[in-house]
């Protein structure tokens, strides 16, 4: 989770270390609006791994000509090649007090010797990693809703992941969303539905639920309103995958209660269950063909296929009749 960044004063060494595209943007803004809220005038050099130069780098460890302060942004200091990470190295070994830097790392291996250099020159660290565990993405929306200003049950966290899913840009905006519509007060399930009643009902997730409960007509229908609603393709057959995957993980873990098989996967008791009664209706061999035609339509929403719709209609159908594929071909290999 995001340590929220005290607006004044600004760190002379901020280390955020992560690649959750949301987290990383919050913790860099709030670096820089604590340097202006202490200098408005702050001189601000905000640069990717590849864009930054020597001269950066001697600019960073120089005196400002004219006396003012700066802060000085490094994003992606993983991928920097070694002349500039001893560069920077050197810097930390006599950093300016005029001087606020930032550095950005993915958490990889590689220049992680950069990373534990801030590290011992006390860096305030800011963690920034994604979150993929479903209890992490839970905490998320109880914490940002209450950033916010209000309050959300537990109740209404799980209808608001089922509607969302794990995208932490969607989440964070419709939790802004409904705070602002409920003025601060309780977010309940009630609050959370009447606010997704409209667009819920044409996502992504509502696409995958119907096409995985065998519903071909609704989906295609489903489909087409996400679209025309301006879903990106990307994050349908990112649902639908997501769908089959969970479908899969169920199936494969065998027989248990779903507070077990939650625990054992790490996946919400709900969405256990929900994948359970799913499962009943699929055989292993039909759910293969639905997870390679769904990995052949992640490609197509991407780019290999002119049309992206197309190829979302052309999974669903797949999907449907995948769906149907009979238990005792699976010596076969064939199609249904």
């Amino acid at each position: 989770m995001l340590t929220r960044v005290p607006a004044s004063p600004a760190p002379p060494l901020v280390l955020v270390t992560g690649d959750e595209d949301l987290l990383v943007g919050r913790a860099v803004r709030e670096v820089l609006d604590a340097a202006r809220a202490r200098d408005p005038e702050v001189e601000i050099v905000d640069r990717a791994a590849a864009e930054l130069t020597e001269a950066d780098v001697v600019d960073l460890g120089a005196t400002s000509m004219f006396g003012g302060g700066r802060a000085v942004v490094v994003r992606g200091v993983q991928d920097l090649g070694e002349e500039l990470r001893d560069a920077l190295l050197a810097y930390l070994s006599h950093p300016l007090d005029d001087v606020i830097l930032v550095l950005v790392h993915s958490g990889a291996v590689k220049n992680r010797k950069l990373a534990d250099a801030m590290k011992a020159a006390g860096a305030r660290v800011i963690p920034a990693a994604k979150i993929t565990r479903p209890r992490d993405r839970h905490d998320f929306v109880v914490a940002e809703v209450r950033r916010l200003g209000g309050r959300i049950s537990d109740g209404a966290v799980r209808t608001l992941l089922d509607a969302v899913g794990g995208d932490l840009r969607e989440l964070a905006a419709v939790c802004d969303q409904l705070v602002a519509d409920t003025e601060g007060g309780l977010l309940d399930e009630a609050a959370v539905a009447r606010f997704h009643r409209g667009r819920a009902e044409a996502s992504g997730f509502a696409v995958a639920d119907a096409i995985i409960g065998g519903d071909l007509p609704q989906a295609l229908t489903l489909l087409r309103q996400a679209m025309e609603g301006g879903t990106a393709a990307v994050l349908i057959s990112s649902a639908v995958a997501g769908g089959l995957r969970d479908l899969a993980r169920v199936s494969s873990a065998g027989p248990g209660t779903k507070w077990d098989l939650a625990r054992a996967l790490g996946m919400p008791d709900w969405k256990v269950e929900k994948a359970q009664r799913s499962a009943r209706a699929w055989s292993d061999p039909g759910l293969g063909l639905a997870l390679r035609a769904s990995a052949t339509a992640d490609a197509g929403v991407k780019g290999a296929s002119v049309d992206a719709g197309y190829a979302l209609e052309k999974l669903l159908r797949e999907v449907a009749a995948a769906r149907s594929f009979p238990r005792d071909r699976a010596h076969r290999g064939g199609r249904p």
